[in-house]
């Protein structure tokens, strides 16, 4: 696999020359790769909303480069709006940001700034709907009717209908409630094993995290802390908890019965991995 995007020597400085000057990435490297879907973890003030804001280029780097597709973003900042374009964010809670009269009018708004019109348009805003299971009938409604999980999948589509190479999404089910977290993850794993877009999800949950990447990176303290498939970093899940991260509830779980002298591998981080082994166990009469 061929990175698409690739960070070199990041880091962003707020406050230069003050007081309050502080890094909050420092000296950050590392690549993502064309299609995978990477997970980015850490804990409040790690650095994951100042990185990401640096992939589109609504961050400057103090110094340190962000390349797509092996061209610094920078190289030419009079079009940092295509890259824009080829890398969408979407922001924690995107339905704040809605403001056309029509769901279909704000699914275009992003397409239509990149000079898409008539029946180009019209199927990007259709296929983007169609994505996030947003139905015909709804896109001439105005989005102010719609539920908070609706709103959220507006504003996803609108992402989606300018057609990234890369979709990067902060925290995008907080505050749903976990029928429409759910909903919305099987959204976004669909479209990405359709589509094979990178995708990179930054989220506060360990077990969203489990369930849907490819990879993840955990940032601590304006730096990589460590970055593997999450297999290889849930195996380290003594180190993420003194980091004062947190594990999937399953990891948890199958610590707790290694403590108690159960034989098993507490790396674990799905429901059928801890299920097989469990299994297994009881086969060779370990567990009763």
């Amino acid at each position: 696999m061929e990175p698409i995007l690739q960070i070199k020597n990041l880091t962003h400085t707020y406050g230069v020359g003050t007081p309050f000057q502080r890094s909050a990435v420092e000296d950050m490297s590392f690549d993502v790769y064309e299609g995978e879907f990477l997970g980015i973890i850490g804990h409040t003030g790690s650095g994951k909303s100042t990185l990401i804001q640096h992939l589109n280029g609504l961050l400057k780097p103090t110094s340190g480069q962000v390349l797509l597709g092996g061209k610094d973003i920078w190289a030419e900042p009079k079009k940092i709006r295509d890259v824009r374009f080829r890398v969408g964010l979407v922001f924690q809670y995107p339905e704040y940001q809605l403001f056309e009269e029509t769901v279909y009018k704000d699914i275009a708004f992003g397409p239509t700034n990149q000079g898409k019109t008539g029946d180009e348009l019209d199927s990007c805003v259709r296929e983007a709907a169609r994505l996030v299971g947003i139905r015909d009938d709804q896109l001439e409604k105005s989005p102010f009717e719609l539920s908070g999980g609706q709103k959220r999948r507006v504003a996803l589509a609108g992402v989606l209908a300018m057609q990234p190479e890369v979709l990067v999404l902060d925290e995008p089910t907080a505050g749903l409630d976990p029928a429409g977290r759910e909903n919305l993850m099987a959204n976004i794993r669909d479209f990405h094993r359709n589509r094979h877009t990178t995708v990179i999800l930054v989220s506060h949950s360990m077990d969203e995290i489990a369930q849907n990447v490819d990879r993840i990176l955990v940032l601590k303290s304006a730096h990589v802390l460590m970055s593997g498939t999450p297999a290889e970093v849930f195996a380290r899940a003594d180190e993420l908890l003194t980091a004062g991260l947190d594990v999937p509830q399953v990891t948890r779980i199958a610590m707790a019965l290694k403590a108690r002298g159960v034989d098993i591998d507490p790396a674990v981080y799905t429901v059928e991995a801890l299920e097989k082994q469990l299994l297994a166990l009881r086969k060779g009469g370990a567990v009763c």
